[in-house]
C-alpha cells in the first residue's frame, strides 16, 4: 500500500513536469489542430505509468515516460492518417528537424516556450487566454483553474472549449512571435506564470497548502524566459526574483503534519540562501533601467521579509511603502487586504479598518476568508473579542484548504482563551 502512495506521489510530480514538455513537444510534431487527440494521448502515457510502475518505479522514471512519448507519436501518426506526410516534413528541408530530436533538451525549450506564447495568442478571448495557458503549460484540472482565477467550474469549461475552437478557425501558427507583438504577449505569458507559482505557494487544494512541483515549474518555465535574448526583459527578470524569494521560505511555512506555521514563528534557518542570492542577482538586473512593473514591487515587499533576521526586525513601513507603490500601478482588494495585516502589524488598527473598509470580500472569489480573518485579527486588536469570534466563524464557513481551516481554528482558540 504504501509503496503504491509512493508511486502515484511520484507520477503526480512527474506530471507536472512533462505534462507540458509532452503537449507542445507533440504539438509541434501534429499541429494545433490535434490538440485534444494529443491531450488524451499523453493521459494515456500517464495511465499507462500508474499501471507499469505498480512493482516498481523504473529507475529513470522520465527517460520511461520520454520513450513511452515517443511510441505514442508513432501511434497518433497512424491514427491521424498522416505518418508518411508529417515524416517527409520533418526530414527534408534546411528548416526541418528529425522527430527524435524533438525531445533534446533545447528543442524541448523551444517547443514549450511556441507553446507558451501560442496560448496567449491575440485570437484568443483574453478571458479564455490563460485558462488554456493554465491547461497546455502545466497541466492544471479544470477545478484547479477555477480556484485560480476566482471562477466556477463550468466557465472554466466553457472558456477552454472556445480556446480550442479559436485555435481550429484561425488555423494558429505554432511560433514564437516577433517585434511588438513578442512584447505584447509576453505580458500575458508572465501572467500565467505568476498564477501557476501562486497556486503553488499558496494552494487552493483542500489537502494542501503548499505545492513545491508548481513552485519549481513556474521557476524553470520562467528561467527559460529569461535565458532567450528576445524575450528576456526587466519584467521578466523581476518576476524571476519575486519567485526566487517566496521559493526561498517554502520550507518554513508548514512543518512535518502539513500544518501553517505562523510566519511570526518560522523558523528562518530554514530559508534557502542559494534561491534569495539568485533572486538579489536578478533584481539587480531588474532595476538596471529605472522603470518598475507590478513583480518589481511584490519582489521588493518578499525581499523586505528576507532581510528582517527575526520577525521582530521586520522594517513594516517600508513594506507598506512598497504596497502603496504596487497598488498605485495595480489596484487589486489582496492588495488592500495586505495593506491592512501590515497597518495591524505597526499597532495602527484605525488605519488597517479604514482600509479594509475598501474591500469587498466577494471580490476576493474564493479566498474570501482571508478577509474575515483580518477583520478578526482587528477586533482582536481593539479587545472587541465577541466580534473577532464572528468573524472567525465566518472565514471558518468558506475557507476549503484543511491547513488554512486548522490554522484559523487555532486562532479562535486563543481569542476564547481570553475571554
Amino acid at each position: 500500500m504504501e509503496e503504491q502512495k509512493n508511486t502515484g506521489v511520484v507520477i503526480d510530480h512527474l506530471f507536472r513536469h512533462q505534462f507540458g514538455k509532452m503537449v507542445s513537444i507533440l504539438c509541434r510534431i501534429f499541429g494545433l489542430e490535434h490538440l485534444e487527440t494529443i491531450e488524451d494521448a499523453i493521459q494515456d502515457t500517464f495511465v499507462k505509468a500508474s499501471i507499469s510502475w505498480r512493482t516498481g518505479i523504473p529507475e529513470n522514471p522520465e527517460a520511461w515516460l520520454t520513450t513511452a512519448a515517443k511510441n505514442r507519436t508513432i501511434d497518433l501518426f497512424r491514427k491521424l492518417k498522416s505518418e508518411n506526410e508529417r515524416s517527409k516534413y520533418f526530414e527534408k528541408g534546411t528548416s526541418s528537424i528529425a522527430v527524435s530530436e524533438l525531445f533534446l533538451d533545447n528543442e524541448i525549450a523551444d517547443s514549450q516556450l511556441r507553446m507558451i506564447f501560442t496560448a496567449c495568442h491575440p485570437a484568443l478571448d483574453p478571458r479564455d487566454q490563460i485558462a488554456f495557458a493554465l491547461k497546455t503549460i502545466a497541466g492544471f484540472s479544470q477545478k484547479e483553474i477555477a480556484a485560480a482565477l476566482l471562477l466556477k467550474v463550468e466557465t472554466i469549461k466553457k472558456r477552454l472549449s472556445r480556446a480550442r475552437a479559436s485555435i481550429q478557425k484561425e488555423a494558429l501558427v505554432f511560433e514564437i512571435p516577433q517585434g511588438e507583438e513578442l512584447k505584447k504577449r509576453r505580458i500575458r505569458v508572465l501572467e500565467v506564470l505568476y498564477l501557476i507559482f501562486n497556486e503553488g505557494f499558496h494552494s487552493t487544494k483542500k489537502e494542501m497548502i503548499v505545492r513545491k512541483d508548481l513552485c519549481g515549474e513556474a521557476l524553470r518555465l520562467c528561467k527559460m524566459l529569461i535565458e532567450h535574448p528576445k524575450i528576456c526583459d526587466a519584467e521578466t527578470q523581476a518576476l524571476f526574483a519575486l519567485m526566487c524569494f517566496h521559493a526561498a521560505r517554502l520550507d518554513s511555512k508548514i512543518d512535518d503534519l502539513n500544518e501553517i506555521i505562523d510566519m511570526r514563528l518560522q523558523d528562518r534557518s530554514k530559508w534557502y540562501f542559494p534561491l534569495i542570492v539568485a533572486g538579489n542577482s536578478m533584481m539587480m538586473k531588474a532595476t538596471e533601467g529605472g522603470v518598475y512593473s507590478p513583480y518589481h514591487y511584490e519582489a521588493a515587499i518578499a525581499s523586505e521579509h528576507l532581510r528582517a533576521k527575526k520577525f521582530e526586525n521586520t522594517n513594516w513601513e517600508q513594506i507598506l511603502f512598497w504596497y502603496e507603490k504596487l497598488q498605485a500601478i495595480s489596484p487589486s482588494p489582496f492588495n488592500l487586504l495586505n495593506m491592512a495585516v501590515v497597518n495591524l502589524q505597526r499597532d495602527e488598527p484605525a488605519l488597517a479598518k479604514a482600509i479594509m473598509d475598501k474591500v469587498e470580500p466577494k471580490n476576493l472569489g474564493q479566498r474570501d476568508y482571508l478577509y474575515y480573518g483580518c477583520l478578526a485579527q482587528y477586533y482582536k486588536a481593539i479587545k472587541n473579542y465577541d466580534q473577532a469570534l464572528a468573524c472567525y466563524d465566518q472565514a471558518l464557513a468558506t475557507v476549503q484548504n484543511d491547513s488554512e481551516k486548522r490554522y484559523l481554528e487555532k486562532k479562535r482558540k486563543k481569542i476564547e482563551d481570553m475571554q
